[in-house]
């Protein structure tokens, strides 16, 4: 069976910030998401460069695309800076739920 970008983005909404609580792609975490050959790349930033807990979301991201059929071997998430987080790419709901 093969999966595609949706299935994974749509697992990746149920991904908390751990300290926000909130999805990290409602949160504007997520940069990309790429689907070949049944392997997955996602590229992604965190909200400070010195987040230490990108270990933590590294293992929910793995535990959700689980449900999928999908091994930590199968997804390669590449943690980048460039462009640097900011607030403007928050989805509408996040910003409502922190008042912004």
């Amino acid at each position: 069976m093969e999966i595609t970008k949706e299935e994974v983005e749509n697992k990746l909404y149920d991904v908390m910030d751990p300290e926000l609580h909130m999805s990290i792609v409602d949160l504007g975490l997520v940069y990309k998401v790429q689907v070949k050959d049944k392997k997955v790349h996602i590229r992604m930033t965190l909200t400070t460069l010195g987040c230490p807990l990108f270990d933590t979301i590294q293992e929910e991201i793995e535990t959700k695309l689980a449900q999928l059929k999908l091994k930590p071997d199968d997804i390669k998430i590449e943690l980048t800076f460039d462009p640097p987080w900011s607030m403007d790419r928050m989805s509408e709901n996040a910003k409502a739920m922190l008042g912004i």
